[in-house]
């Protein structure tokens, strides 16, 4: 079972939003290439984060969501056609070093920046800072050595406007040494705020492109949803042709990108929705609970362990393409009480390649119509050639003339 995780993307930032109540808790995982003296995040956070509220994630629990939770393809094989039992009908849709360079307290209460917290968190330099103006915060983060791209001042104005704090972190390459990472964990934060949303905005003033971001939220109730932007489903449940399966990554990021294309790069796409106590069909396994604890899901009740995956916790993967021409404001979010399963899901179904011991003449114009219609459905989902796509079948223009191929088939 092939699965469309997200290593087929460039630039993907993957980020697990675990939400109750007022309860928030973001991992957040770093697709930064390059030497870690050059590494550092700012995120703007609704609250003043003390170093209890900061953790160092590991990079497998998300790999495990990613691969749990990805579009996927499945096969299934057509019975007889010649068998005297009812033939079954088609299988339902289950659907920042460790020291900082630092300006005098002078100069950063005159560029009215406040550094309200100092820590190192595995191999990280954290700071938590607040500010009263944007010029000010830019000028204090270029003094310490940031990189700010031009724009930047902009946007900070924005969370500056929301009384948000920053979240700045680097890496101490004296700790990490000491840790033993190759490679940069996810980072944790946990905090309280009745704003339920995501800053994506920063992240894209120094962006050379279009980037990928998936979210992966996790809540007790139902379904994530965007309220400032349209939230899509993927075209799912479909039929498409064999050859898909050897070419299943460049199938669905031509899928992705089709749709991208006809929403105008304007819409947050569901490719998942489902109780994380089960699948159907499983590309991974369920996350067990002391995985979603890791990941800070942190209502699940010990006394009434929920059978096989976590109780209580419904997963919902939303992926979206953007930049900032189309996406001006940050994702706001709300949970719904929708607990509809959804997943990305693309069929493929063989012929029956037995031998035929009856006419089943009706079975044979059916398969002859079914590669037309898998062809014309490929075509429309990914903006391929139709006359490409026939050719890459290997079949003809029409279920008529297409019938000679599978009277080759059977007629063996």
């Amino acid at each position: 079972m092939a699965k469309a995780d997200t290593k087929l993307f460039n630039r993907a930032s993957q980020v697990v939003l675990v939400r109750n109540e007022d309860r928030t808790v973001l991992t957040m995982a770093n697709d930064f290439r390059g030497d870690p003296t050059e590494f550092a995040i700012v995120i703007p956070v609704p609250t003043f984060l003390t170093k209890e509220q900061i953790h160092v994630g590991d990079r497998k629990l998300i790999d495990h969501l990613d691969a749990y939770s990805a579009p996927r393809l499945v096969e299934y094989f057509d019975p007889d056609p010649c068998a005297r039992t009812e033939r079954d009908a088609a299988p339902k849709a289950a659907g920042v070093a460790s020291e900082m360079a630092a300006v005098d307290a002078s100069r950063r209460k005159s560029l009215g920046v406040t550094v309200e917290a100092r820590y190192t968190v595995g191999e990280y330099d954290i700071l938590i800072l607040s500010a009263k103006e944007s010029a000010g915060l830019e000028t204090w983060l270029r003094g310490n050595g940031y990189r700010i791209p031009p724009g930047a001042a902009r946007v900070l104005e924005s969370y500056i406007r929301q009384n948000l704090r920053f979240f700045v972190a680097k890496v101490n390459l004296k700790e990490q040494a000491r840790l033993g990472f190759s490679f940069l964990r996810p980072i944790q934060v946990a905090y309280e705020s009745p704003k339920f949303m995501l800053p994506i905005r920063l992240g894209m003033v120094n962006a050379d492109g279009p980037q990928e971001l998936f979210l992966y939220a996790l809540t007790r109730r139902g379904r994530v949803e965007t309220t400032n932007y349209r939230t899509v489903k993927l075209p799912s449940d479909v039929e498409v042709p064999l050859f898909v399966k050897e070419k299943f990554a460049d199938f669905y990021r031509a899928l992705f990108s089709e749709q991208v294309r006809r929403e105008a790069m304007s819409a947050v796409f569901l490719e998942y929705a489902w109780d994380m106590g089960w699948c159907d069909p499983c590309a991974a396994e369920p996350l067990s609970r002391e995985e979603l604890r890791g990941l800070g899901v942190f209502w699940l009740d010990d006394s009434n362990p929920a059978a096989g995956g976590g109780q209580e916790v419904f997963l919902s993967r939303l992926h979206l393409r953007y930049d900032g021409r189309h996406f001006p404001e940050d994702l706001v979010l709300q949970e719904t009480a929708d607990r509809t399963n959804f997943q990305g899901r693309y069929i493929l179904r063989h012929a029956y390649a037995g031998k035929l011991t009856c006419e089943a003449n009706e079975y044979r114009e059916e398969v002859g119509r079914r590669h037309d219609r898998d062809a014309k459905t490929l075509a429309s989902l990914t903006g391929w050639k139709i006359e490409d796509v026939r050719q890459r079948m290997g079949v003809a223009l029409s279920p008529a003339a297409n019938r000679k191929w599978y009277e080759k088939l059977w007629d063996r």
